[in-house]
């Protein structure tokens, strides 16, 4: 079962991009520590280590495509994120996709992205325009 969602941000490309694929950043943004995860292959974790991944392909300010899971999905099942940033007037558009969601934990999933991700990084770039 694939996610798909969309949102419209109010900072550059370049700001919800570093959001993304900087972990202590994001946990700095969400109040859920997080580190690692500036270059293609690099490790991260979120959530207080809750979630963990790798950077997969990185094209600055365009793409981000994950391999993530949380920790109490089985050993070896990975999740795939895919981040689309377009520039949309003085804003982004990022559209989600993400696959391999165990069946479970896929409405978790689904309805999580909003309150932990696009919620947080809304009200942290409205405070930078």
């Amino acid at each position: 079962m694939q996610i798909h969602l969309e949102t419209t941000l109010p900072a550059a490309p370049e700001r919800v991009y570093e959001l993304l694929t900087n972990g202590a950043k994001f946990g700095e943004v969400t109040g859920q520590p997080g580190k690692g995860g500036g270059s293609a292959g690099a490790y991260f974790s979120l959530f207080n280590d809750w979630l963990e991944g790798r950077q997969i392909e990185l094209v600055p300010n365009e793409r981000i495509v994950q391999a993530w899971r949380f920790m109490n999905w089985e050993p070896g099942v990975y999740s795939i994120v895919r981040f689309t940033l377009t520039p949309n007037g003085d804003g982004t558009k990022l559209v989600v996709d993400q696959e391999g969601v165990p069946e479970a934990f896929h409405e978790h999933v689904k309805t999580n992205w909003k309150p932990f991700y696009f919620e947080p990084f809304a009200k942290h770039l409205e405070g930078l325009a």
